[in-house]
């Protein structure tokens, strides 16, 4: 999505982000509800000053997953410009590495898109986070909805076997 051509871009946001594969139940990604609006998205958020790469992917998955993961192999970097879908005056930069976890099996996950409880979307200035696994016979890039996750959606599908 291109800036606006009255927008000048301010600041650049670092995004890190995690590919979580198990064999029997697919991809992990995060159903969100963000100021209204729904996204899936892979796990991960923003990195923090002072913070390395990997460190912000352990805290984030961390924070939003409770599951302590080891990182693996870098999968992919942003290598072309993308505003940012919530705030037009920032660029961002998007890491994505593989990652694992031998307790997976704590993760509390649903099997519907975007399940929430009415509650976590009363508020539509607020933000909720549900977590899914998309089996790998039905995974594509139109499975998520950012469009920095699509690009590496379609890296994911050539580069894992199932």
């Amino acid at each position: 999505m291109p800036a606006p051509t009255s927008t000048k871009i301010t600041r650049l946001t670092v995004r890190v982000y995690g590919i979580l594969i198990d064999k029997k139940r697919g991809i992990l990604v995060a159903d969100e509800f963000i100021r209204g609006n729904y996204f899936t998205k892979f796990p991960g958020g923003g990195l923090e000053l002072g913070e390395g790469t990997r460190d912000c992917l352990i805290r984030e998955f961390m924070e939003e997953t409770n599951l302590e993961v080891t990182i693996g192999e870098h999968l992919y970097t942003t290598d072309y410009f993308q505003v940012s879908g919530f705030n037009f005056t920032d660029q961002i930069l998007s890491i994505y590495y593989a990652v694992h976890c031998p307790t997976v099996n704590q993760l509390h996950t649903k099997t519907t898109v975007f399940d929430f409880e009415p509650s976590q979307v009363a508020d539509p200035n607020g933000c909720s986070e549900v977590f899914r696994w998309i089996a790998a016979s039905d995974f594509s890039a139109e499975r998520v909805s950012l469009p920095i996750d699509k690009k590496v959606a379609q890296i994911i599908m050539g580069k894992f076997t199932w």
